[in-house]
């Protein structure tokens, strides 16, 4: 699982992402942008997986991107060459529509086609939800709430 970050700085060399843009689609491939030049600086290609890409968050950090794939949320590392995800968080019903990291990356909040929204520990080793909620309201739940609501539970 991902873990908070540190207080240093990695020294690795790479291009400038002090913007970040990122998108995913039902070709199941994400890909990372340079904002200011438009080019397509990574592809996530994800050959011989099933799901489209719903939804992607970044964490306030910079560090991590989650992707909601299908009925899974895959979290990857961004300074990283790899297509391998570090992690893949299993355990809602259907297509996961939304994904929030809290400001600290210590957790995140998914939400799904299901009616469930789900709290996951990054700092665990466990690839299940710590937390399930059912949103009895129709329609998949959001879970971009203000940051106020978030904080206090993690």
């Amino acid at each position: 699982m991902p873990v908070a970050p540190s207080s240093s700085k990695s020294n690795t060399a790479r291009h400038d992402m002090s913007v970040i843009l990122v998108t995913g689609s039902y070709d199941h491939e994400i890909r990372f942008w340079e904002a200011w030049s438009g080019i397509c600086s990574r592809t996530i290609a994800r050959t011989g997986e099933s799901g489209q890409v719903n939804r992607l968050t970044i964490s306030h950090d910079k560090r991590f991107l989650a992707a909601g794939v299908h009925k899974k949320i895959h979290i990857y590392d961004i300074a990283s060459s790899s297509s391998d995800p570090l992690v893949i968080l299993d355990g809602h019903g259907n297509n996961v529509t939304s994904v929030a990291f809290n400001s600290e990356g210590k957790w995140l909040v998914s939400g799904s086609e299901d009616g469930t929204i789900k709290l996951w520990d990054l700092r665990s080793s466990s690839t299940q939800a710590q937390r399930s909620y059912d949103n009895a309201a129709p329609g998949p739940p959001s879970t971009s709430f203000p940051p106020f609501l978030l904080e206090p539970f993690f």
